[in-house]
C-alpha cells in the first residue's frame, strides 16, 4: 500500500487541478465539473479548504499549474 499523502500534500495536488482549469478558463467546463468534484471526494477536502491554500500559496500552486517549459536549445 502507498504511503498516505498528508493534508497539505492533498492540498496542493486538488489546488493544481483548479488552478490549472481556471487558467485556462474552463472551470464551467464539463470536464472540470466531473473531475474536481470526485478530487475532493477522494481526498477527503471541501472546496472552501482548497480555495484558501490557492490564497496562501498562489504563486506556488500557479507555476505547478502552469507546469515548467525547458529553455529553448540549439536546434
Amino acid at each position: 500500500m502507498g504511503k498516505a499523502k498528508s493534508l497539505k500534500d492533498k492540498l496542493f495536488g486538488a489546488a493544481v487541478l483548479k488552478m490549472s482549469f481556471r487558467l485556462r478558463g474552463d472551470e464551467d467546463s464539463p470536464a472540470f465539473r466531473f473531475v474536481y468534484p470526485g478530487v475532493l471526494r477522494d481526498l477527503e477536502l471541501e472546496d472552501e479548504a482548497v480555495e484558501k491554500y490557492i490564497q496562501e500559496h498562489r504563486d506556488t500552486v500557479e507555476k505547478a499549474a502552469r507546469g515548467s517549459t525547458p529553455a529553448p536549445g540549439p536546434r
